[in-house]
């Protein structure tokens, strides 16, 4: 898995007179400023185009209001807050819930000739499901404004599929699960768990399963042919949890309310249909938003 090697080029050149998870942070912070930019989101308050909600104003909508709006799709935004988050937010131990994130583009890298691999965009396919929303866990901020975040509990995973350019389409798990981040206000970074897209009781076409079904395509393989080098991945079904990296960056906070909002960039690897394909990388970029106590 390329992206676990450090081998995408978004992630891996070099910065000169930075450490290597430095360099990681920066990177990626530039990235997602790039994207926002290209994107023509000019500041915060354009976040969520034409649905945008404060969180008092979704407290104040009806079930009939928001089905079949697209708005459940949608994360808060601030209304007020200042972007001098560093001043604001004292330090301290946090707890934070009602996180929010909100991806706005979704690429894949593919190959595009000549041994190159470039993210390449992509056409969404997955309906209005794909926000995670309803996170929480622990926030701690040190008075040089250094972050450190750690989510543990919520909707963090939504199942997502995308198209590429030739028709292919690359499922995967969007998902956040476990995001331990360290870092300052400006960029904070870190791992997170990529679950297996299908699971373990999962049967393919031909009936074969990680912990359930046949453990072979033929019922009774001869002098091991069902079990061959080729046919391997395809009968020993893997649900391994696989490894991304997110970046997160705080562009504004309310302290009367404790809102805090920002935006994101994460790696991650898309479905290997239990363990018989190579997950390709999956880059998601976009908003978030979460309230702390």
């Amino acid at each position: 898995y390329a992206f676990l090697n450090m081998g995408s080029a978004d992630l891996a050149a070099p910065m000169r007179g930075a450490k290597p998870m430095q360099q990681l942070r920066m990177r990626m912070a530039k990235n997602v400023a790039g994207g926002l930019a290209a994107a023509g989101v000019a500041s915060l308050a354009s976040f969520g185009g034409a649905n945008a909600l404060t969180f008092d104003e979704f407290q104040g909508l009806s079930y009939n209001d928001v089905k079949g709006s697209g708005m459940a799709n949608t994360c808060p935004v601030l209304a007020t807050g200042t972007s001098d988050v560093k001043a604001a937010l004292k330090p301290g131990n946090y707890k934070f819930d009602k996180f929010c994130i909100e991806p706005t583009s979704f690429q894949v890298k593919e190959d595009v000739g000549k041994g190159k691999k470039e993210f390449i965009d992509t056409k969404l396919m997955t309906r209005l499901t794909y926000t995670l929303d309803a996170m929480s866990g622990q926030m701690k901020v040190g008075s040089g404004g250094s972050i450190e975040f750690k989510e543990e509990d919520g909707i963090d995973y939504a199942p997502t599929t995308v198209q590429l350019p030739g028709g292919a389409r690359v499922p995967f798990l969007f998902t956040v699960k476990e995001l331990d981040a360290k870092g300052d206000i400006s960029a904070f970074s870190g791992d997170f768990a990529v679950p297996s897209y299908r699971g373990s009781s999962f049967l393919d076409p031909k009936g074969r399963g990680a912990s359930t079904g046949y453990d072979s395509a033929q019922a009774l393989p001869a002098g091991g042919a069902g079990d061959s080098e080729e046919l391997a991945k395809e009968n020993a079904k893997s649900t391994k949890v696989l490894s991304g990296k997110a970046v997160l960056s705080i562009a504004k906070y309310d302290p009367s309310t404790g809102e805090i909002a920002g935006v994101f960039q994460s790696v991650q690897p898309s479905d290997t249909d239990l363990g018989a394909k190579v997950p390709k990388d999956i880059k998601i970029q976009g908003l978030w938003y979460a309230q702390l106590q």
